[in-house]
């Protein structure tokens, strides 16, 4: 069995139960100079099926120029233009202090000794599943970091549907997520960008062809890109719009030039018509919803998947299903079931 026979298996299989939202694949060699070659042949790979990439700058690097580290922004871009089927997020990494966190205990093990500061945890639980914590600085000055933050940007402002490409940094792993306000306006103002773009490593400037890009992004674009498009791809249909019978999820913002002030500091923000902030203060907290959806399927594969956990797993079946009430422990929050669309052919 091959990785692109998983991946095509797995894809099918979410479009033909009606899930409202596409495989999410987390693509092979993350990090690895070289790896745009993978991520292309995964697009390709999955045979015109739905698809969608997370933190696809980490799997956007060529293996050109002196220290075999190239973006390869451009051709990935170019892929997700040409195929309709995909979409992707960034994963922008954005300079200074964040943690990484990730389920590939190896690859953190790999990263720990680039930690700042030099601290970090790896732990497996019973060879069932595992987590490493590692501190991480991303500076400007680095070759590899600022080289980085140029690729998710050209690939931000080359790819050409908004409704398809979803602003990120996967956080934490490449910046929290509170410094959203920064990338938008990164996004939208060029003057600021290039400015920015001037004072990195200029090795990194040489191998990027940012500067050259006009592009900036308008607010419609940032709104379907944070807010519609987003809400569309997992198909929250009641979400991401101001139309009737909509969640009244709204942020109001006062007009700001200066992009980053403007979207750090919302006026107000209405969570299912509640008032939860004011004047960029929170006065009330609220809990959302827990978003699922059930397909129907055979039932009779649960005896092969309980016989499978009986021989391999430290646990049997039973302890890892979820119920209703384990989502909403405590009355945090409540299971909102999406509706799935029944058996769908292959459309592209």
């Amino acid at each position: 069995m091959t990785p692109r026979e998983v991946l095509q298996t797995l894809a099918r299989a979410v479009h033909e139960l009606g899930v409202p939202h596409p495989l999410h694949v987390h693509g092979n060699n993350l990090g690895v100079p070289g790896n745009v070659e993978t991520t292309l042949n995964t697009m390709a790979g999955v045979d015109g099926y739905p698809l969608h990439l997370t933190h696809i700058q980490f799997h956007s690097y060529g293996t050109e120029g002196d220290r075999k580290f190239s973006s390869g922004a451009a051709r990935i871009a170019e892929a997700i233009n040409r195929n309709p089927h995909v979409s992707a997020d960034v994963g922008q990494i954005l300079f200074g202090q964040t943690v990484t966190a990730s389920g590939d205990n190896m690859s953190q093990f790999r990263n720990a000794g680039a930690g700042s500061p030099h601290k970090w945890v790896c732990m497996d639980i019973e060879c069932d599943a595992g987590c490493g914590v590692v501190p991480f600085k991303y500076k400007d000055k680095n070759f590899v970091n600022a080289l980085q933050w140029a690729i998710g940007l050209e690939i931000f402002l080359l790819v050409d549907d908004p409704w398809r490409i979803f602003l990120t940094t996967d956080h934490p792993n490449g910046a929290p997520f509170t410094s959203y306000p920064h990338l938008i306006r990164l996004l939208m103002d060029k003057t600021f960008r290039n400015d920015v773009l001037s004072r990195i490593n200029p090795d990194a400037q040489a191998m990027s062809t940012l500067a050259s890009i006009d592009r900036e992004y308008t607010l419609y674009e940032i709104a379907i890109m944070t807010r519609a498009g987003a809400a569309k791809l997992v198909g929250l249909h009641d979400r991401g719009h101001l139309g009737a019978c909509a969640a009244a999820d709204i942020t109001v913002y006062t007009e700001n030039a200066d992009r980053e002030k403007m979207f750090a500091r919302p006026d107000f923000v209405f969570k299912d018509g509640e008032l939860v902030v004011k004047d960029g203060s929170v006065v009330k907290v609220t809990w959302g919803a827990t978003h699922v959806v059930k397909p129907e399927f055979d039932r009779g594969i649960e005896k092969e998947i309980a016989k499978y956990y009986g021989t391999y797993h430290t646990v049997n079946m039973n302890h890892v299903k979820v119920t209703d009430q384990h989502i909403a422990d405590d009355g945090r929050g409540h299971v909102q079931v999406q509706e799935c669309k029944g058996r769908r052919e292959k459309t592209a």
